[in-house]
């Protein structure tokens, strides 16, 4: 396990009632953000014999399905937040050296591994949490050539706000691990400008598909799934 230094941990308490009673590896991956219908790790190509980076991985639940339910050489989940990291290492440390835990933001991680990862993907991870004019050239720079993107994000802000016509980033409250109040960026934008910041940073094949949500109510969003290939 690989660990870096942190800035102020605005994830340490995402995800830790789940945490408490749900310690095993998912039998399912889902790109929706509901987590509960629509696509899984198809998605992602064929993974045998590949090197697989998950970017903001979180708890890394989607990287230790992958790496017990698919024949990866190995998965990477990567994630800035000590508190995430901690409980990533207790749920599914057992699972390295196939599971390689990271303790780093994405973009500093990538720009140190270059042509390293077959396939990247994030599940409403880093790609949300990141300027993608920063994160975008990285995950370039990380993948071999022909290697692949794969994220989702939301197609619109939750409660139905339409996302941004441009690359611009919204405010999102978040807490601190002493549960003081704090924001965070959420980078939440249009199918086109997607396609033309990935365009930008040397990215080819690029199709995006709208998921809707299988879910109704005020939490409820729709997903955009975006897979993108980096030029030879």
């Amino acid at each position: 396990m690989q660990v870096t230094t942190a800035s102020s941990d605005l994830w340490h308490h995402y995800g830790r009632t789940r945490a408490e009673h749900d310690r095993e590896v998912p039998d399912t991956f889902r790109w929706i953000w509901s987590q509960d219908s629509g696509p899984g790790p198809e998605a992602l190509g064929d993974l045998s014999g590949r090197v697989v980076g998950d970017l903001g991985a979180g708890a890394a639940r989607h990287a230790a399905h992958l790496v017990v339910h698919h024949e990866a050489a190995q998965v990477v989940p990567v994630d800035p937040s000590p508190g995430q990291y901690e409980m990533a290492a207790v749920l599914f440390g057992h699972l390295e050296p196939r599971l390689r835990i990271v303790l780093c933001d994405a973009v500093s991680h990538l720009e140190t591994t270059a042509s390293t990862y077959d396939v990247l993907y994030s599940v409403f991870g880093a790609l949300d949490f990141t300027d993608p004019r920063d994160l975008l050239p990285a995950a370039f720079f990380a993948l071999r050539p022909g290697g692949r993107l794969v994220f989702s994000t939301l197609a619109h802000y939750v409660g139905g706000a339409p996302a941004q016509p441009d690359v611009v980033a919204a405010s999102v409250p978040a807490r601190t691990p002493e549960v003081e109040a704090a924001t965070m960026h959420r980078w939440v934008l249009q199918e086109r400008v997607w396609v033309k910041v990935l365009d930008e940073a040397g990215f080819t094949g690029i199709s995006v598909d709208m998921l809707p949500s299988a879910v109704q109510g005020p939490r409820a969003a729709d997903t955009l799934l975006v897979t993108a290939t980096r030029r030879p």
